[in-house]
């Protein structure tokens, strides 16, 4: 069952009122502009059989036009021969044609009328499409804007968010066993004697001498 029943329900009709109360905007606003268009098909249909049918009516006045012309020169011709009742019974033929061709040309006004009324109601129907339209473009943002804006949510405090940040904490805890096992290895280790120490006294000592009589020796070879 359609939305609308006729046109001047469309041209009444408050978009933004029914947008309002429809529990689907996006789904009311396409059921509105689909009638809108078949509505205007129709209309526009209807226009053209009018305006078809005024060019058959004025083909008609034309044949009529001529028809009369006809029982004229009919009814001349029997006056020239002394037939007044011939000519009387042309005459009444011309009055039948004329007769015919004055109700079509009444019948053309009429659709004149129809016409200008069709004419009148694309018009408004095309407003009403395009404010339909327009309205459809900014639902149809609005929720792609929501819908981003639920993506966004989800990529920060959805379960993948929690999943990955569970995932650093195991790898920082296999950080810290390492590191742990690196540090207990040196747990344990005995110290060194007084012995160890003072053997490695002289050895720094054996070094930093060595080490200046090569400075020596390189100063003296330099200044010879």
């Amino acid at each position: 069952m359609g939305i609308f029943s006729r046109t001047r329900d469309i041209v009444a009709a408050n978009v933004a009122d029914l947008l309002d109360k429809a529990e689907d905007p996006a789904k009311m606003i396409r059921m509105i502009i689909m009638e809108m268009e078949e509505t205007l098909v129709e209309v526009r249909a209807s226009a053209a059989r009018t305006i078809a049918d005024q060019k058959e009516m004025r083909r008609q006045i034309q044949k009529l036009e001529r028809l009369q012309d006809s029982w004229t020169e009919k009814a001349e011709l029997a006056l020239s021969k002394d037939r007044e009742d011939l000519a009387k019974a042309a005459l009444m033929e011309k009055q039948k044609a004329g007769d015919m061709a004055d109700s079509l040309r009444t019948e053309i006004a009429v659709l004149d009328d129809a016409l200008r009324a069709s004419e009148a109601d694309i018009a408004k129907l095309q407003t009403k499409l395009r404010e339909a339209r327009t309205r459809q473009n900014a639902i149809q943002s609005r929720l792609e804007s929501a819908q981003n804006r639920v993506k966004l949510r989800e990529m920060y405090a959805g379960p993948k968010v929690d999943e990955a940040f569970s995932r650093f904490d195991i790898l920082e805890r296999h950080a810290d066993y390492a590191e742990g096992r690196a540090d207990a290895l040196s747990l344990g280790a005995p110290p060194k004697t007084l012995d160890e120490e003072i053997a490695e006294l002289r050895n720094a000592e054996k070094v930093d001498a060595e080490l200046e009589a090569l400075k020596a020796k390189r100063n003296s070879s330099q200044e010879g």
